[in-house]
């Protein structure tokens, strides 16, 4: 069903990916958007037990096109590292393929939204502070990766 990546020696690690998806803060979500526009749009997430989460509002864009389509696509670029004396970086990159809902179950959601908050907040009280505070008009998201390839890229 998915493509094979056609420069083989570009090709990640299932490890390697699973690297990226873990350390690196942020991609760009992918969904089907109103009269089927693709919707692409950037993320702050968490990788947890094979999948991955983040969270959002629960009305707008986003969550309609949750509702109506659940196929997405997810990318996450690391940093890149800059060739020595030379403008071109080498940069890795992870695309997911999979399918996205809404988690329903309350404890879980504060769960996932643990993780997510531990990611980014310097401390963990100030993760439960938000927790509390927005728990009621957050949605927490969940893809559960069908396919996931990644590569490594030479700018130059």
């Amino acid at each position: 069903m998915f493509r094979k990546m056609r420069r083989l020696g570009q090709e990640l690690s299932k490890d390697e990916c699973i690297d990226i998806l873990t350390n690196e803060p942020r991609g760009v979500l992918a969904l089907l958007g109103d009269d089927d526009y693709p919707y692409a749009l950037p993320m702050s997430h968490v990788y947890v037990d094979g999948k991955i989460y983040f969270h959002g509002a629960q009305k707008g864009h986003k969550i309609d096109a949750v509702k109506r389509h659940p196929k997405v696509s997810y990318c996450v670029l690391d940093k890149g590292v800059k060739a020595e004396d030379s403008w071109w970086y080498t940069f890795r990159s992870v695309i997911v393929f999979g399918k996205i809902r809404t988690l329903a179950d309350r404890d879980e959601k504060i769960d996932k939204l643990t993780h997510l908050g531990d990611k980014f907040f310097p401390t963990h009280e100030e993760t439960v502070d938000e927790i509390n505070r927005l728990l009621d008009r957050t949605e927490v998201f969940e893809i559960t990766i069908e396919h996931m390839s990644g590569k490594v890229v030479k700018e130059k």
